[in-house]
């Protein structure tokens, strides 16, 4: 199966960017119980993070504003700051720049940050991560203004919050069909197989049934957009860490040199 790589979203952003899902998926995240007459405002900013091949979803309900970052393979533990980034410019859309000047005080809703995560490398339940672990001193004084931003990342591979996952159907079929693609890959398939074998399997799985009519064949586009994003991260490392062994090298053979002619002028002058 040759995917389309042409696409606009990926299995998340897809799944996630209607107000119907984001409520549900909300609820269960939060233990609220919003109804259909909650509205749900989409703000997600499109190419901000990894210039145009990660979308990810933020929304306001109910005067919160609540960014979801999903991953892939690893956790950034620079996700506060990233966060930090990203309301900002959120913050920058919605008022003007001569109101951040007024005296009168300016109603912003409230933020919340979550990461769910489903990668394959071990990790918690649940774990919070702090932008403050990031402040080269730790000596900050309560007497001064100070700056904190927090970050809840929440795992969601299935055996670690099933109880999640049964709060959320949308979000346990986002799941079962990433953990399927995840499965096969391991099998030693290629994307494009995994993908192909799980749309298969999908379709002979009942539950499935309502979301396969709904998507069609831009499933297949969407599972390819996922794991397009996960290898263009992977391979973007592996250049960092490339890059990073060349200049070391470089390094070591420019100490060598000074170490010898250091040798030399140290025998030039006995």
């Amino acid at each position: 199966m040759e995917s389309n790589r042409e696409f606009k979203s990926n299995l998340f952003t897809g799944l996630f960017n209607e107000p119907d899902n984001l409520r549900e998926l909300y609820n269960a995240l939060a233990n609220t119980n919003y109804g259909k007459d909650t509205p749900v405002k989409i703000n997600t900013i499109k190419k901000v993070f990894f210039k145009g091949i990660k979308n990810d979803v933020s929304f306001t309900i109910d005067d919160k504003f609540v960014v979801i970052l999903e991953h892939q393979s690893t956790i950034n533990n620079n996700m506060p700051l990233r966060c930090l980034m990203y309301i900002g410019r959120i913050y920058e859309k919605m008022i003007s720049k001569r109101s951040a000047f007024k005296q009168k005080l300016i109603s912003l809703p409230t933020p919340e940050f979550i990461v769910l995560y489903n990668g394959l490398v071990p990790f918690p339940s649940e774990k919070i991560l702090h932008l403050s672990d990031a402040f080269i001193s730790k000596n900050s004084h309560d007497i001064f203004g100070n700056l904190e931003l927090t970050v809840k990342v929440i795992n969601i591979n299935h055996s670690f919050n099933d109880e999640l996952l049964k709060k959320s159907e949308t979000l346990s079929i986002y799941t079962a069909f990433c953990e399927s693609v995840k499965n096969e890959k391991q099998k030693g398939h290629t994307t494009d197989e995994a993908v192909d074998i799980t749309v298969k399997w999908a379709e002979t799985q009942d539950v499935f049934t309502e979301f396969l009519e709904k998507y069609g064949t831009e499933v297949s586009n969407m599972l390819m957009a996922e794991y397009n994003i996960e290898t263009h991260m992977e391979v973007m490392e592996e250049e960092f860490q490339e890059t990073l062994a060349e200049k070391d090298a470089e390094i070591a053979e420019k100490d060598a040199e000074i170490a010898e002619l250091k040798e030399k002028l140290a025998k030039l002058s006995t």
